[in-house]
């Protein structure tokens, strides 16, 4: 009982964490993984949440406030 209770926890710091990653941070991360997997031509933004479009979103960050999105070239 005392391992599930300290797992709950746990998932929930670390989510916490996730989501307040900034967007610089995030943005770094993700071009670094693409890169190293030899992707090209792609673009990534950072939106405001409600300016997403058709894009795809692939991330959030500063609290969710904003989105990080991905498109080809």
């Amino acid at each position: 009982m005392k391992l599930t209770a300290l797992l709950i926890v746990l998932l929930a710091c670390i989510g916490q964490a996730h989501a307040a990653t900034t967007c610089d941070e995030l943005k770094t991360t993700v071009a670094t993984k693409l890169d190293g997997k030899g992707v090209k031509g792609y673009t990534l933004e950072v939106v405001d949440s409600d300016k997403v479009g058709e894009a795809k979103v692939i991330g959030r960050c500063d609290g969710g406030k904003k989105k990080l999105t991905y498109s080809r070239k």
